[in-house]
């Protein structure tokens, strides 16, 4: 049987999403359009077209395949809009470089159109189609990414639109998809209506909920410490480890996006989604494979085996001057800080707090995984006071995984010491590039990797954990604590901390590696 015939035969079994089953083995040779909405706003401007343009330059994006498209209400031509973000492709110095700026710019075909109205959305389907034709794809083999770098609210509209304009014609090994951005609503009511909008319109597979802390290569290495290094195999469990830290810590304020933090706060914007999605790889138990599902099968369990949280385990925080923005109301109550703890009800975990801490306008900058063992039984050496082990993955900035120990000090002393073994990006992999969290996930949604994204069923999960808890924030009827900016937050939260069992250590501190 020829192959045109079979893909005949085939055809009106196929979904229009490349994920069948049946389609898995068809290879993709249609040509790949990606469509950013949202073109003339700051997310595509700072993230989305570099990390695109990085892509191009590594030889992931070939020009003789690809096209990208810039939509969005705002009326510019196309070297309007390369201008617009030229300068946020990067100022290497690297032989090359402007002229592969230039040629990547010259991939970039906009279209300007409202959001709620089929007249643009034909006019961009239009474009494609004609690309599409100019690079003599088959027709229904062509690939259509649609990037939104919208606002949650027009979600639905857009979606819609798209369905009803622009989707790839037939099934011929093509397949459309879209990356959606978070928030992905503010409660759990919210997400689930979100879910239902889009859900009505496409499929599961199609659709790629995007977290950026998913993309980066600390969390990205987390699944190989965890399973593929014997020595963690028998110490990941309640046995060993006394408390795990998730920390995000910035040292700046809102500066001039107070009005729409506000509207979200420090919960809703980094420990839901971000702290919450470390915790699961973290937590989670070996899966079966490295397929997707499967991975995502394991990190649903974890959030479904999570207890409610307690008032008494929740300290709440606000920097002194938040309320000055003008954009913030007189009378917020919104946290810029938070230290919950989680109780996970297993048979691995129980009774191992997670301690989950974000906030801004904070002394440090930093973002990290810090799991605290127990001490050690029979303390012969007379060091606990000193601290107790510790693996630490720090996230950002330099990047490092290092393990704190107790070491004899070099001498004629019988004397002990913290120290650690460090594994330092910076210093162990000199020359190679880490790539943008960004650069990951686009790159798994073309090649239709979901392992990086956010379920439905997870999604539903992390906001049944955090919508009770959030609703008491909004309703007033959990206060923040007013702390001073550069702080290390309100002191409760070191008391929360220290209730919860985690040990400071004392005379040490990790300085990285210089070269």
């Amino acid at each position: 049987m020829g192959s045109g015939q079979w893909l005949m035969e085939k055809r009106s079994s196929f979904r229009s999403d490349s994920f069948s089953k049946e389609y898995e083995n068809v290879p993709e040779t249609g040509c790949l359009s990606i469509i950013v909405l949202g073109a003339s706003g700051d997310l595509a401007k700072k993230k989305t077209f570099p990390a695109l343009f990085n892509l191009y330059r590594q030889g992931f994006l070939q020009s003789n395949e690809v096209h990208i498209f810039g939509y969005a209400r705002t009326k510019i031509s196309d070297d309007e809009l390369g201008n617009r973000i030229r300068g946020y492709l990067g100022k290497d110095a690297s032989p090359g470089h402007s002229e592969d700026v230039s040629k990547f710019l010259q991939l970039i075909k906009y279209v300007s159109g409202s959001y709620d109205t089929e007249e643009g959305f034909k006019l961009l389907d239009k474009e494609i189609s004609e690309h599409e034709l100019a690079k003599n794809s088959a027709e229904g083999s062509s690939r259509r990414l649609f990037y939104f770098a919208l606002p949650p609210s027009v979600y639905p509209i857009v979606c819609k639109m798209i369905k009803k304009c622009c989707m790839n014609k037939s099934d011929f090994g093509g397949w459309t998809r879209i990356v959606v951005e978070k928030p992905f609503g503010k409660d759990l009511e919210s997400s689930e209506q979100l879910s239902a909008q889009i859900g009505e319109l496409f499929e599961e597979p199609q659709i790629y909920r995007i977290d950026h802390y998913l993309g980066k290569e600390l969390v990205q290495n987390m699944l190989v410490l965890r399973f593929a290094n014997r020595f963690f195999l028998p110490l990941w469990n309640r046995d060993n480890i006394d408390n795990v830290q998730i920390v995000f810590r910035e040292d700046f304020g809102t500066e001039g996006r107070g009005g729409y933090f506000d509207e979200y706060g420090i919960i809703r914007d980094i420990i839901q989604n971000h702290l919450l999605q470390v915790l699961c790889l973290v937590a989670m138990e070996k899966p079966i494979s490295l397929k997707p599902e499967h991975i995502r099968d394991e990190k649903v369990k974890v959030l479904q085996s999570v207890l409610p949280i307690k008032d008494e385990e929740v300290v709440l925080g606000q920097y002194e001057g938040y309320r000055d923005d003008p954009t913030v109301p007189d009378h917020s109550n919104t946290p810029t800080f938070a230290t919950v703890v989680l109780r996970i009800h297993n048979e691995r975990w129980e009774g191992v707090p997670f301690i989950l801490k974000a906030g801004k306008a904070l002394n440090s900058r930093k973002a990290e995984i810090r799991v605290q063992f127990k001490d050690v039984p029979g303390d012969i050496f007379k060091c606990k006071k000193q601290g107790r082990n510790e693996f630490v993955i720090r996230l950002q900035p330099s990047e490092a995984i290092y393990m704190k120990l107790t070491v004899k000090q070099p001498g004629l002393e019988m004397s002990t010491a913290q120290s650690e073994l460090d594994l330092s990006y910076g210093q162990r992999y000199q020359g190679v590039t880490i790539p943008e969290a960004y650069e990951r996930l686009i790159l798994d949604t073309i090649r239709g990797d979901q392992q990086h994204f956010v379920r439905r069923d997870e999604l539903k999960a992390a906001w049944e954990i955090f919508t009770p808890l959030l609703h008491r924030i909004d309703n007033g009827e959990m206060k923040p604590i007013p702390y001073e900016p550069g702080s290390r937050g309100p002191a409760e939260a070191d008391q929360l901390l220290a209730k919860a069992g985690y040990v400071q250590t004392h005379g040490y501190i990790w300085i990285p590696p210089t070269l």
